[in-house]
């Protein structure tokens, strides 16, 4: 009996990233290549500079690419007006940032809340508060992120990626701005609830060994990506 052929959830083909500059502009990376399939870990790394989150905006949609193209779920993802971008990344992407972006004005259950509402889910608030609960903060629903510490403040921001249930999940160095002990605790927590979930994780870090979690492991130095 054959084996079905894993679906494909993003696929990014020859990318390149030029940036103007005076000298007639600043080439970022060339031809770069990235297939990554449903319930797929893969990480990103490379040295400060290197062009790691500018990549991770243009296969989010988050900007666009001087050259290539970009499938999200079989749909092209280049050459859609920012709008439909705004609904592909609602409907299917989700973000975990070092800086953890969460709204400062909301709690922690709106902070969850918010990112439901825009999918259109039809009970946000029980199912931020579930999502909340999941993460170990079901005693910091309604505080604020400046009542938080930064692990709470980290572990909202997986709630909130979680909880739409995304087909991919971007990290962009989440444990960036944590101590050794709760950025462990942290990675625990994103990779059992991934893989609990079969969501397509894309890891950005410098961490050599946090990389080696992930099935699959890209370098990207000098403008080229080269798998590990």
């Amino acid at each position: 009996m054959l084996t079905p052929e894993p679906r494909s959830v993003l696929i990014a083909t020859d990318l390149a990233k030029t940036f103007p500059d005076e000298r007639g502009g600043l080439n970022i990376f060339n031809h770069i290549n990235i297939r990554a399939d449903a319930g797929e870990s893969v990480a990103i790394i490379g040295p400060s500079g290197a062009g790691k989150s500018t990549l991770l905006s243009i296969l989010a949609g988050l900007d666009e690419p001087s050259e290539g193209t970009i499938e999200l779920l079989g749909q092209p993802l280049t050459g859609l007006d920012e709008a439909s971008r705004a609904e592909l990344r609602a409907n299917h992407i989700s973000f975990v940032f070092q800086s953890f972006q969460l709204l400062p004005e909301l709690s922690a259950l709106d902070n969850v809340q918010l990112a439901l509402e825009i999918q259109g889910h039809p009970n946000p608030a029980q199912q931020a508060g579930y999502w909340l609960d999941r993460v170990g903060l079901s005693h910091r629903h309604q505080h604020t992120p400046a009542r938080l510490s930064g692990g709470e403040q980290q572990r909202v921001a997986i709630a909130r990626a979680f909880a739409t249930e995304p087909s991919l999940l971007f990290a962009d160095e989440p444990t960036g701005n944590l101590d050794e002990k709760t950025g462990t605790e942290i990675i625990e927590q994103l990779f059992e609830l991934n893989r609990q979930l079969n969501t397509t994780l894309i890891l950005i870090t410098h961490d050599a060994s946090l990389a080696q979690r992930c099935q699959r492991r890209l370098y990207l130095h000098n403008g080229t990506l080269q798998e590990q």
